[in-house]
């Protein structure tokens, strides 16, 4: 289930991203963590499919919150990036 949760999200962002961004505040950069680990998860499914069996998609709650917890670290590594590239300058004037 983090697979989908994953994907979708990256669907959605680089939708705004495509369709709203100037730039400014690097959605793009969003974009490109939230699809890198759904490559990575993806191709650890299908490997682990591939090698083991089993189910390819986990539909638990506990995979549910993982795919949560995984979508909330790619926000925070997204807010540690614009603060240092600080796109209003909020932080220059103090």
């Amino acid at each position: 289930m983090w697979l989908v949760v994953l994907a979708f999200v990256a669907a959605v962002v680089t939708a705004i991203w495509y369709a709203k961004d100037d730039g400014q505040y690097k959605l793009g950069f969003l974009s490109m963590i939230l699809w890198g680990a759904t490559i990575m998860i993806f191709v650890d499914h299908t490997i682990g499919y591939l090698m083991e069996g089993g189910e390819y998609l986990e539909i638990t709650p506990e995979a549910t919150l993982l795919g949560i917890v995984l979508v909330i670290v790619a926000l925070i590594v997204w807010e540690i990036a614009l603060l240092f590239e600080d796109p209003k300058g909020k932080f220059r004037k103090i």
